[in-house]
């Protein structure tokens, strides 16, 4: 939801000034196969605006990924340096979004709203004929490519919100939300001792619970992966190198739990997943935007990275990846992660 679900009126220097709560996704319309809201599924009539810093907008990556959508579902990557003004499109020539046309993810917030009040986040979905912003429910929006977009998906397709499982992704997925999705940026946010010891403990606590379970499973919902594994890999992949230090959650690295190391280094290497994370746009966002907690903007040289390609030896626990289905193909042209921003 952007970093702190303020992208715009409050301004980068608000961050680590004031107490941490999450914004409601405001826009939380759904594209669906019946088109219920008014936003039928439709190949290549949306576009995904994301960041590749944000935890919240890297799920959806990873399950675009996972369900072949890439070439249904069109991707808009934002510079991970936003500004007062929203999120930007300087990566892309003349600073413009080349389908959309526009220089700031706001536009398409206007489109939909004027004045709307609150923080542009990402991930959002355009309408690209009219320019419009559709949702920014990063919560939702995952189940329904998951689901409501089944139609598109790839052949070989896995099933990331299998139905006789959904209470229990559900309810995992609730636990890791409250303590380890959010509660890092409790932690990172806090403007109080009390807040921040409080929300340290939630953090390792739940971390400690993950771990246990993950002892003798590969995956944390059955024997395959889920949206589950999709909410808890997002923060995971960025723990050591921005959570541990900029938000303080440092009674440990995770490359010192040797189960949560090795399940997040097994997600990692499974196509999908570690072909999406640019380590160079989550560590230049974080140290680098929320001038409240680091007023010198630097970014800094650590960590190592090389320790994520090392084995694992997940497999040895079994588990089928992908279920009855495949990996997905090749991450397509101009998508790719530069070599300098990965291991």
């Amino acid at each position: 939801m952007g970093t702190a679900a303020v992208g715009g009126d409050a301004g980068n220097t608000e961050y680590g000034r004031k107490a941490f709560k999450r914004s409601r996704s405001h826009f939380a319309d759904r594209i669906t196969a019946d088109g219920r809201d008014g936003w039928p599924v439709e190949a290549g009539r949306y576009r995904l605006v994301v960041s590749r810093a944000c935890p919240w907008a890297s799920r959806a990556l990873v399950s675009r990924r996972l369900l072949g959508l890439e070439s249904a579902l069109s991707l808009a990557v934002a510079d991970p340096i936003q500004d007062d003004r929203s999120w930007r499109f300087t990566l892309d020539p003349g600073g413009r979004d080349p389908v959309l046309g526009i220089r700031f993810l706001h536009e398409a917030y206007d489109r939909r709203e004027t004045g709307y009040p609150g923080g542009v986040s990402v991930p959002a979905v355009v309408d690209v004929p009219s320019g419009k912003l559709v949702t920014n429910d990063f919560q939702q929006l995952t189940l329904d490519l998951a689901t409501e977009w089944r139609a598109l998906h790839r052949p070989g397709a896995p099933d990331l919100y299998p139905r006789a499982r959904r209470e229990e992704i559900d309810e995992v997925a609730q636990g890791i939300y409250r303590d380890v999705n959010n509660g890092v940026y409790r932690a990172g946010f806090a403007t109080t001792q009390q807040e921040y010891d409080a929300a340290y403990a939630d953090v390792f606590r739940r971390l400690d619970l993950v771990s246990e379970r993950l002892r003798d499973q590969r995956y944390l919902v059955g024997d395959t992966l889920t949206e589950a594994d999709i909410r808890l890999f997002t923060t995971l992949v960025r723990f050591d190198a921005v959570y541990h230090g900029h938000f303080k959650c440092n009674r440990n690295k995770l490359e010192q739990d040797p189960v949560l190391w090795a399940y997040v280094r097994d997600l990692y290497q499974t196509p999908g997943f570690g072909d999406t994370v640019d380590f160079d746009h989550i560590k230049r966002h974080y140290y680098v935007v929320h001038t409240g907690i680091n007023p010198t903007s630097i970014v800094p040289a650590g960590p190592d990275l090389s320790g994520w390609l090392t084995p694992h030896h997940r497999e040895q626990l079994g588990g089928r990846p992908f279920g009855d289905g495949t990996p997905p193909g090749p991450v397509p042209a101009g998508e790719e992660i530069p070599a300098d921003h990965r291991p």
